[in-house]
């Protein structure tokens, strides 16, 4: 199809026509795709539900590597963002390693 010989108004139907097929083969297709998750989930012994719940890992908390000398309660993993207190001691021009457990 020559685009370039269609007029304006043509061409704004033949856009509208196009979006309009787009939604329609959207709404086929995802019929279609859950159709066969739900088949896939059967024929595995799943339901739906099983299949979309999240499974929640457990996580052994991260041991501190870091403590503060004064106050024994406030610790640091290492991770993440450096706590102020630790931020503080490095500013001070401390090494960071004698904070290490």
């Amino acid at each position: 199809m020559d685009l370039s010989k269609l007029e304006f108004t043509e061409l704004v139907a033949l856009k509208s026509d196009v979006e309009n097929e787009i939604k329609r083969r959207e709404v086929e297709e995802k019929s279609k795709a859950k159709k066969q998750i739900i088949e896939l989930a059967r024929a595995y012994g799943l339901s739906v539900e099983e299949v979309l719940s999240k499974a929640v890992a457990v996580r052994k908390p991260v041991e501190a590597k870091y403590r503060h000398p004064e106050n024994n309660e406030l610790t640091w993993t290492g991770r993440g963002r450096k706590p102020a207190w630790v931020q503080s001691w490095v500013d001070g021009g401390k090494a960071l390693q004698d904070l290490m457990i």
